[in-house]
Formats: structure tokens, C-alpha cells, sequence
């Protein structure tokens, strides 16, 4: 049995916040990630969802957003933002997909960067991702 004197207490400096609608733990301001950490499965699932999508709307499968919407059960305006996500530059995706950092960059940013031209997206994209 441990006593009072043995016991060792620990505080980290954390944050909680909603993101999404969830709580999330939000580092200190002064922590920067390792270099072994994998991308955000969220922004990972979105854009293969998303290519998903694309595919299925070229195909001829689905002739609207608002019938794609309703064969995968979510509201039209999530569909419509979400599959921006295959329009993004190459060089965005790559660094996305391939980069072994964590991005800084929401999928939220992410589905309205979709919008822009190819140089615009990497120009913002990137400089606010840590890869």
C-alpha cells in the first residue's frame, strides 16, 4: 500500500474544446509534434469518400447531389461540401495523404479551399500545414 509521501502527481497542461460537434484534448501552446505522427483519419476518410462520390456521380449512378444524398443517407449540403474534397490539387492531396505529420489545415478549411484554383489551393493549404 502506497502512502501520501509516495504518491507522485503529474499535471499536463491541456485544453478541452468541441470540434465537430465533439470534445477534443488540445495541447499546450508550445507542443510540437513528433515526427512519427500519422495524418488525421477524418480529412483521410473525407477524401476517399469524396473520390467515391466522384466516381459514382461520373459513372452515371447518381445524376444529382441531392440522389447521391439520399442513397447514402446525409443531408445534400454535407454531400455538396464533403465532395469538394475530390477537386483539391495534386500537390495538396500528396502532402495530405502521403505526409507522415499531422496537418493543421480542418477539413472544414478544406472543403471551401476545394473552390480555388490549383496554385491558390497549395499556396494556402501548405503554408498552413506543418509538413
Amino acid at each position: 500500500m502506497t502512502r501520501s509521501n509516495d504518491t507522485i502527481r503529474v499535471l499536463i497542461p491541456l485544453k478541452l474544446r468541441k470540434k465537430n460537434g465533439r470534445p477534443k484534448i488540445m495541447p499546450p501552446a508550445d507542443y510540437s509534434p513528433s515526427e512519427d505522427q500519422t495524418q488525421d483519419p477524418h480529412i483521410l476518410r473525407a477524401i476517399g469518400r469524396a473520390w467515391g462520390w466522384r466516381r459514382r456521380m461520373e459513372a452515371g449512378e447518381f445524376a444529382t447531389i441531392q440522389e447521391l444524398a439520399e442513397a447514402v443517407g446525409l443531408a445534400e449540403r454535407h454531400v455538396s461540401r464533403q465532395l469538394r474534397l475530390a477537386y483539391l490539387a495534386p500537390e495538396v492531396l500528396k502532402r495530405l495523404t502521403c505526409g507522415h505529420e499531422a496537418s493543421a489545415v480542418s477539413l472544414y478549411d478544406l472543403c471551401f479551399l476545394a473552390g480555388e484554383t490549383w496554385m491558390v489551393q497549395a499556396e494556402q493549404a501548405l503554408d498552413k500545414t506543418t509538413i
